[in-house]
């Protein structure tokens, strides 16, 4: 058996999956473009950016798993040759957006400051932190219809319509944040809080680029012209609401091992948004290819084609792992040059090697979890992949981080050593329940 599937199953993984992992490195690399921006300001700036960036994860959290039911129920569709009402999932997702998002985005606005003092204790990074994540909530809605937008796109299979309006939004968001930090371009000098205000723009202005394309494209589909029924929002919100609910919970889990890290000291969470920023470099390719799999799978159940659904899930895996071998090595041979881009503080440095090149390694252990998660979302199993998920995260990783950090003293590495081991353990569980084909009897 060879490593990689055979041409015709590579190539179209690979260029279904190709625009939507450069989207997600986009992604990735405009949130390493603004750690480097922010660490030229010093430590304590790049701590509350980090702070303030996950506690807008979690907030918008709770509207990721639209993405996902979007794209599984358009797939589905598509697999059924039900063209008309395509865009059906994405009407009812882009309302759910708007209901959720109003009380989200007054919650966190007015309870910025005692969200991040929760989080640290830190006055210089407090008010950093909460400057930034004010900003960010603002674009909450945004982003959850960007979520809904991404999902119609990749589930009728046209992901570089996606990337090319993700990478025209991250692009302005780099300008933006650019000159609202130092004050270039004609803009007021606003320093780390620029960068909240820069993504907060430059998220909207993503929206207004899907809406006019989707207007353009999708009006054959149903995209606004098809009135979300009660039974479309039930299931989109039964395929949804437990993905949002893992993706909430591992967010809330990311801010809580921030907030385990801060115990140990400041110089580790400076560090470890860096660390984190580096590993979502390789995590999003990873994810990636998961949609991929989400509509590749979905598509085949809905086309009555469970063994090609399950050979789809196994063949994606395989890429996924080839991928992030690759795009680790320099994590793992080079991690001083890598962490030296973002700051020149040689405590900060030894802080970061050996905890970088764990995370070059653990993501080829990563792999799996990370596709058959989003396989699982497409075949209507989001209920399973929220227990799966959330159980690895706060009944096992979470606790030990903090006997194993704060109370005996083991620091950052042991850590991110412990981190890369519950990983490894949910990609074993996603593994075997994949096999046992569960799955394959979900209708959607």
């Amino acid at each position: 058996m060879s490593i990689l599937p055979n041409r015709e199953r590579l190539n179209t993984i690979v260029w279904l999956g190709l625009p939507i992992i450069g989207g997600m490195l986009s992604q990735s690399l405009l949130n390493l473009v603004d750690a480097a921006m922010v660490g030229s300001l010093g430590s304590e700036a790049l701590a509350g950016v980090g702070l303030g960036s996950y506690a807008n994860f979690v907030a918008i959290a709770l509207l990721m798993g639209l993405g996902a039911g979007v794209q599984a129920m358009v797939a589905r569709r598509r697999g059924e040759g039900n063209i008309a009402e395509l865009a059906a999932p994405l009407n009812a997702g882009l309302l759910i957006a708007g209901v959720l998002a109003v009380p989200l985005t007054l919650l966190c606005w007015f309870n910025a400051e005692h969200i991040i003092t929760f989080l640290s204790a830190d006055p210089a990074v407090v008010g950093i932190g909460t400057d930034y994540f004010q900003w960010r909530s603002l674009a909450i809605f945004a982003v959850g219809a960007n979520f809904a937008f991404r999902g119609y796109w990749n589930g009728i299979r046209q992901t570089g319509r996606y990337l090319q309006i993700l990478v025209a939004m991250h692009l302005l968001n780099v300008t933006l944040s650019y000159g609202l930090i130092f004050g270039r371009l004609g803009m007021p000098e606003l320093g780390a809080e620029g960068a909240g205000l820069g993504t907060c723009l430059a998220m909207f202005a993503g929206t207004a680029m899907y809406l006019i394309l989707t207007w353009h494209r999708g009006g054959q589909h149903g995209f606004l012209r098809i009135r979300p029924r009660a039974r479309s929002l039930q299931s989109m919100l039964r395929l949804s609401l437990p993905n949002s609910l893992q993706q909430f919970f591992f967010a809330t889990g990311v801010a809580t091992l921030f907030w385990i890290i801060a115990q140990i000291g400041t110089p580790e969470l400076a560090i470890a948004h860096v660390l984190i920023n580096l590993a979502l470099f390789l995590i999003l390719p990873g994810v990636g290819l998961g949609m991929a799999a989400t509509t590749l799978v979905s598509h085949s159940l809905g086309a009555d084609k469970p063994e090609e659904a399950y050979r789809w899930g196994w063949d994606v895996v395989r890429v996924a792992i080839c991928t992030l071998f690759i795009m680790g090595l320099p994590f793992w041979l080079a991690p001083e040059f890598i962490l030296g881009l973002f700051t020149q503080d040689q405590q900060l440095l030894a802080l970061g090697e050996w905890p970088l090149r764990i995370t070059g390694i653990g993501m080829t252990l990563d792999a799996t979890a990370l596709v058959l998660t989003q396989a699982l979302l497409g075949a209507g199993a989001s209920r399973t992949v929220m227990l799966v998920n959330m159980g690895s995260q706060w009944l096992i990783f979470l606790p030990l981080a903090y006997l194993a950090g704060p109370v005996m003293g083991g620091g950052l590495l042991l850590i991110w050593l412990m981190q890369s081991g519950y990983r490894t353990m949910t990609s074993i569980i996603l593994g075997i329940m994949w096999h046992r084909r569960s799955w394959a009897n979900i209708r959607i």
